[in-house]
C-alpha cells in the first residue's frame, strides 16, 4: 500500500507563510511527477504546481512568485512554501503523486486526505 500524507496546513493572516509537506511511504519505486492541488468550496479541484523528477516545474498563475515547490527524493517528500498568502489561497490543498511500486508494472496516480489552508483577511 501507498500513502501520500499532508501536513503544514492552517490559520494564517493574509500576508503570511505557510509551508506544507507531503511524504509518500509504501513499496515505492520510484516517484515521476509530485504536485499540490486545492480545492476551495464550491469550485472544482485546480493545480497548484507539479515538479516531475525530470523537467519543468509548473505553477498555476494565480501563485507564480508567491508559492515554491520543491522535493527531498531521498525522503520521498515535496513540499510547498506559500509566501505572500491571500484570502483566496484558503482551500484544501492535496498531495498528488505518479509512483511506480514494487512488483507493479507502470505508474499509478495518489492522493493525499488534504490539509487546509485558511487565510483570514
Amino acid at each position: 500500500q501507498v500513502q501520500l500524507v499532508e501536513s503544514g496546513g492552517g490559520l494564517v493572516q493574509a500576508g503570511g507563510s505557510l509551508r506544507l509537506s507531503c511524504v509518500a511511504s509504501g513499496s515505492i519505486v520510484s516517484i515521476n511527477n509530485m504536485g499540490w492541488y486545492r480545492q476551495a468550496p464550491g469550485k472544482q479541484r485546480e493545480l497548484v504546481a507539479d515538479m516531475p523528477s525530470r523537467g519543468i516545474t509548473v505553477y498555476a498563475d494565480s501563485v507564480k512568485g508567491r508559492f515554491t515547490i520543491s522535493r527531498d527524493n531521498a525522503k520521498n517528500t515535496v513540499y510547498l512554501q506559500m509566501n505572500s498568502l491571500k484570502p483566496e489561497d484558503t482551500a484544501v490543498y492535496y498531495c498528488n503523486a505518479d509512483l511506480v511500486r514494487v512488483g507493479v508494472r507502470g505508474a499509478d496516480n495518489y492522493w493525499g486526505q488534504g490539509t487546509q489552508v485558511t487565510v483570514s483577511s
